[in-house]
């Protein structure tokens, strides 16, 4: 079959691979003139390492594979430890934490891409996209990978469904030399004014981010010129190392918490969605390249029946996106200490697997 992808990040990128590692042909449409590689990073869970390893993608050779998951006071006072190596053993693939733009370079080797081809309209009962400046492309089916601001869904859905939350997310990297930098271990630092998380995303980086609530139009919002300042004045007093990120602040990318109902059915006849097209979501559980990765997985099987595809997906999807629109990773909670590492290792190890469509389908090894 021949496949139109509209957008080249994650979905819309390893769909394509999947698409032609099975014998399909995909054409993907980017409207960026060049790869899209801004942006932090992101985790992969197990189920995302292994859709990556079939398609012969592995992030472990610019990331870094994540051993632990630790809850941090503001005061560095560690309050509970997530053995990641649990889950490992359990689905037989590792998380890795890699940047984004890394990732998606990995996965744009060989994949047909057209850069700076902008979709200016779309007629879903033909699988067609018209394309501006002219030229139209049409398949047997066509795909909207095309992100929050999608104009696939636009057509489908009359619109972007998403309302935003009142937390945003403020993220970089430094090469700082830090305890974590070169380690195996994600760490979250929440407090009574936000959360910090931090991460080692390989050569030399570690990957940073504040969540802090804010509004249009109030501190922390984009366009903020004080925003520096601000982030140094709320966070300055907390444990090693977040003074040497704050000192190392340099342009942070700015990320809205958007969250919306995810329908059952995304698109009509010949069309569907994947990715944050279909389900935008805070990325407050590290979910949201995981699910596109889902979606991807799936979507290569299913081009035969795309209403079972979206409903499959639905299902999976909601669970994240429900538990990420409650930040409650972002929430100050002086009782995570007395939960024992065991048990939140053994929760996490459980909603991995409730959390991935690919998991759910592959039998789990014996811990």
């Amino acid at each position: 079959m021949r496949v139109i992808v509209v957008g080249a990040g994650v979905a819309g990128l390893a769909l394509a691979r999947g698409l032609l590692a099975a014998g399909h042909e995909a054409e993907v449409y980017e409207e960026s003139p060049e790869p899209r590689a801004a942006g932090g990073s992101v985790t992969l869970w197990p189920g995302s390492t292994a859709i990556l390893a079939g398609l012969e993608v592995d992030p472990t050779r610019l990331g870094r594979r994540l051993e632990t998951m630790e809850s941090w006071s503001s005061g560095g006072r560690r309050l509970v430890t997530v053995d990641l190596t649990a889950a490992e053993r359990r689905y037989g693939h590792p998380t890795v934490h890699v940047a984004r733009g890394e990732l998606v370079e990995l996965l744009a080797e060989g994949v047909p891409v057209t850069y700076g081809a902008r979709v200016e309209h779309v007629d879903p009962d033909r699988a067609e996209a018209r394309l501006a400046g002219g030229g139209t492309v049409r398949g047997d089916v066509l795909v909207g990978a095309d992100g929050r601001r999608s104009v696939v869904r636009r057509t489908l859905w009359g619109g972007d469904p998403a309302r935003l939350t009142r937390w945003v997310t403020w993220q970089g990297f430094t090469t700082a030399p830090t305890p974590l930098t070169e380690g195996s271990a994600a760490v979250l630092m929440a407090g009574l004014r936000g959360l910090c998380g931090l991460a080692p995303a390989g050569g030399g980086r570690l990957l940073w981010w504040f969540d802090v609530r804010s509004a249009p139009g109030e501190p922390f919002w984009a366009g903020d010129p004080r925003l520096a300042d601000r982030l140094r004045e709320r966070f300055g007093g907390w444990a090693d190392p977040v003074p040497t990120v704050l000192e190392s602040l340099d342009e942070p990318d700015f990320f809205p918490h958007p969250r919306h109902p995810i329908p059952s059915v995304w698109g009509r006849g010949p069309t569907t969605l994947a990715g944050d097209a279909a389900h935008s979501m805070p990325p407050t559980m590290a979910q949201g390249a995981n699910q596109a990765l889902e979606d991807a997985w799936l979507l290569a099987r299913s081009l035969g029946d795309l209403r079972g595809y979206e409903r499959a997906r639905a299902r999976v999807a909601r669970r994240s996106a429900r538990l990420a629109g409650t930040e409650i990773t972002d929430m100050h909670r002086p009782a995570a200490g007395l939960v024992p590492d065991r048990l939140a290792t053994w929760l996490n190890t459980a909603w991995l697997r409730r959390a991935s469509t690919y998991l759910l389908a592959e039998p789990a090894r014996a811990s």
